[in-house]
């Protein structure tokens, strides 16, 4: 920090779970912040993903497919990856628009397409006429990863899991150098 020009400190985002879910969420709040964009609706969406409850079939079900479109893309790779972690869950994460062209095809009934932001037109039809749950909440998509935090907390839970101690992770990867 010494050497640099300025500095933005984020001690306050500092996590003890392996699985960290607030680093990523306050630095992409600070970028879009810094991009001029009001975050008053991202805050209250965000205290409506605390209150709300969650929703059951992601709970139960048997995978779950997080898409996104544009940025939002990013948000459900994240979605999936602390699903994954915390919960030993199958989860994937494509773009709304690619998952439409071939693995739409997993989509069926135990099976949730959840949405971070907008769908596309006719996708919720089409995942539900496979059977599955369609989730969408009309969210941010910040807001909508904390619910997605939140299920993966609960699947955990369910699991007899510890979701913030994952099996066979640690919070740093340590690279041993060859002897």
């Amino acid at each position: 920090m010494g050497l640099a020009d300025q500095v933005v400190v984020l001690e306050f985002a500092d996590e003890r779970s392996v699985v960290q879910t607030r680093f990523a969420t306050t630095q992409l709040a600070l970028l879009r912040a810094h991009l001029g964009e009001d975050l008053s609706g991202a805050v209250a969406d965000a205290g409506r993903a605390l209150a709300e409850p969650l929703p059951a079939e992601a709970q139960e079900a048997e995978q779950i497919a997080f898409l996104g479109t544009g940025w939002s893309y990013g948000l459900a790779r994240e979605a999936a990856l602390k699903m994954r972690e915390a919960s030993r869950s199958w989860t994937e994460a494509y773009p709304a628009m690619e998952y439409r062209h071939g693995p739409i095809s997993i989509a069926g009934p135990g099976r949730v397409t959840w949405m971070l932001g907008a769908a596309p037109a006719g996708l919720r039809e089409q995942v539900e006429a496979a059977g599955g749950a369609f989730l969408e909440s009309g969210l941010d998509p910040m807001a909508e990863l904390i619910r997605a935090q939140r299920v993966a907390v609960a699947r955990a839970h369910a699991r007899g899991l510890d979701p913030d101690e994952p099996m066979h992770l640690t919070r740093s990867v340590i690279l041993n150098s060859p002897s």
